[in-house]
């Protein structure tokens, strides 16, 4: 285990380097699934260093071996270990109290100079920031000043306040779940931010059917709909779609392998002319030109036109040898 460690912090070293001089202290030491240990993942989030296996527990001479070298590469960093190779990624291994008390101590991560609220253990199961979204919020904080910006499926809301970070005119995240967006508000607390991001509970269907002036019935084939926030309709210079593989409510079905179309054509229609759509797809058996040519259809279907095209692929700490990661995020002029 620790020659494949070791290799793995030597290929990132330029990275780090840069990445330290950005103000950024949260980044993948170990990507496993091509570096050797299929399952296991290694991240610093600030003064965490957090731990993930998927597939099987990580036996007790690769542990040893993992926290011998990372006390000595990173010896003022708090190890935390999640097995997650049960069902559903569900974390599995119980923790003793002193252990469990600092994987619940909340914590602090810098990303391009914005600051992220981090625990290791939470209510949920995946940590509250995305790292292979890093190249995207770079690509974000690149293009929205003076922008306004809609954050869909903004889980913590991490593009929203590195959008409202980066002097963005405006800022809304939307999200079903209260727990995400709370995260959201403490990430918009522990900043300084010259404007005040907007956060909307809602299901992003009818969040954006209403923005996009389409309208969100509540009645749908004679059944009351659950309660959403009223929208009035608004268009956006920059809209962030990033949905979860698979999700189903009464207001619509998420599915990244058979019907992208059903998100991207409203989330299109909440963008301006001359605006940008960012998209993400995280499913590692959807090929990206196929998908790419699927929201090409589906802008014309609707009327509008896909200007250019361009690939943002996640920075080298997630290696991919094949030049095909899992995730696919395009930016799309419309």
């Amino acid at each position: 285990m620790t020659p494949k460690l070791a290799a793995a912090l030597e290929a990132r070293q330029p990275l780090l380097d840069q990445l330290h001089a950005e103000q950024t202290d949260a980044y993948r030491l170990f990507h496993g699934c091509v570096e050797g240990q299929p399952g296991l993942t290694v991240d610093r989030y600030g003064d965490l260093l957090l731990v993930q296996s998927f597939h099987s527990p990580l036996d007790a001479e690769n542990l040893s071996d993992l926290e011998t070298f990372y006390a000595s590469e990173f010896p003022d960093l708090a190890l935390v270990v999640n097995d997650r190779s049960h069902a559903n990624s569900r974390i599995a291994n119980p923790l003793e109290p002193d252990a469990l008390a600092i994987a619940m101590q909340p914590r602090i991560a810098h990303e391009l100079g914005v600051n992220y609220r981090i625990q290791a253990r939470h209510a949920g199961q995946d940590p509250w920031l995305f790292l292979d979204l890093r190249a995207a919020r770079r690509r974000v904080m690149q293009e929205v000043p003076g922008k306004s910006l809609l954050n869909l499926f903004a889980y913590t809301c991490g593009v929203g306040i590195a959008a409202a970070k980066s002097a963005a005119s405006f800022v809304v995240n939307v999200d079903f779940a209260k727990s995400s967006l709370d995260v959201g508000r403490e990430n918009a607390q522990i900043n300084t931010l010259p404007i005040r991001p907007r956060f909307i509970l809602s299901d992003a269907f009818a969040a954006m059917r209403q923005l996009a002036g389409i309208g969100q019935p509540t009645r749908v084939r004679g059944k009351r709909m659950p309660a959403f926030p009223k929208l009035e309709p608004r268009q956006f210079d920059m809209v962030f779609l990033d949905p979860p593989r698979y999700a189903k409510s009464l207001f619509g079905v998420v599915d990244l392998i058979n019907d992208y179309s059903a998100l991207f054509k409203p989330a299109l229609l909440c963008t301006t002319v001359g605006g940008t759509l960012i998209c993400c797809n995280n499913v590692a058996e959807v090929e990206r030109e196929a998908w790419l040519d699927q929201l090409q259809r589906s802008a014309k279907k609707i009327g509008r036109t896909i200007r250019d095209v361009e690939w943002i692929g996640p920075e080298a700490d997630f290696p991919s040898p094949d030049g095909n990661p899992p995730l696919k995020t395009v930016l799309l002029r419309v």
